[in-house]
């Protein structure tokens, strides 16, 4: 399963991000600490910042190999700063039908929206279930459509049912996929363990999604994940325990260094300039981090040099 990391604040450098904490989102798809597999399937990243010729556009970055082989990181991710990123590196099967193009990797950022993506999800037979769908989506989002991933048809779709861009109208269009992918699935009989854990970025806002569905299509599956886990990569429960287990959050402040150490520490949510949303803790010992449990959305804005965090439970 993928691994996602998004981040709002001050403007900093992005490989205080991306290469240098102990756990970085690079060395995530080397070593990460809560999945078994490398990924080896490509990796991207998107950034804001007041010094690029165009601070209103996303810097956007993809390439179909596993970051750590990247040799252009070590030369772009030095060069840049932001103040709003999302960044993603990519896990698929280990076989010849994954499709290894720069347009199966995210994030994903189409025209005529605020909003870009990043998942580590799963939607089975998600080609079939098109055949539902596809009626719910725009024109206008279809055809920018330019990869062959699933989550670059729930964008889509995600999009086509946004009635606007307030924390409201994205919630609601969330909770409207998921009932959505669950009734395809009923009508086609292909339920299949699902998960949506997203990152839907825009300029100082990311909402983070940890919601799916069960090996069943019920909407309402339990477990305790560390338990699930134990059962090992290749059986159900282990499956069951990719898709309960916890996204990560971290509210802190921005520290300069000297060195190369990590750049933010936790401060109260009160006082808090910097947020992150992430598929595993940046730090080796999580210090500062919570979870974001299986079921729930949490809204990050920065106004005004604060972070604010509103976490909701999602109704399916």
């Amino acid at each position: 399963m993928c691994r996602v990391l998004a981040y709002i604040g001050p403007e900093v450098p992005l490989e205080s991000l991306l290469l240098r904490p102990a756990n970085s989102l690079v060395n995530q798809a080397l070593d990460p600490e809560l999945y078994p597999d490398l990924h080896l399937a490509g990796w991207g990243f998107a950034a804001w910042s007041e010094h690029l010729l165009k601070p209103e556009d996303p810097f956007l970055y993809r390439r179909p190999m596993a970051a750590f082989y990247d040799d252009n990181a070590e030369h772009i991710i030095p060069s840049l700063q932001t103040s709003t990123m999302l960044g993603h590196v990519r896990a698929a099967a280990y076989d010849s039908k994954a499709v290894l193009v720069d347009e199966n990797c995210h994030p994903f950022s189409f025209d005529e929206t605020p909003w870009i993506i990043a998942q580590n999800g799963y939607v089975p037979n998600w080609q079939l279930l098109q055949r539902e769908l596809l009626q719910h989506c725009r024109d206008t989002y279809l055809k920018q459509m330019r990869g062959n991933t699933d989550t670059e048809f729930l964008y889509v779709l995600l999009l086509s049912l946004l009635e606007g861009d307030s924390d409201e109208d994205v919630q609601r269009a969330v909770e409207e996929v998921l009932r959505l992918i669950a009734q395809a699935m009923k009508d086609l009989d292909l339920a299949g363990l699902t998960k949506l854990k997203m990152a839907l970025v825009s300029p100082n806002r990311i909402i983070g999604v940890n919601v799916g569905l069960g090996h069943q299509g019920e909407t309402n599956p339990a477990g305790d994940w560390k338990e699930l886990r134990k059962s090992g990569p290749g059986t159900d429960d282990f499956a069951l325990s990719m898709l309960l287990e916890p996204m990560h959050l971290f509210l802190g402040c921005h520290v300069q260094h000297d060195d190369d150490g990590y750049d933010f520490e936790a401060c109260d949510e009160a006082d808090a300039t910097v947020a992150l949303f992430a598929s595993e803790a940046l730090t080796e010992d999580g210090d500062g981090w919570s979870s974001l449990e299986f079921g729930e959305i949490v809204f990050l804005e920065k106004t005004g040099g604060h972070v604010a965090k509103r976490v909701e439970k999602l109704s399916v």
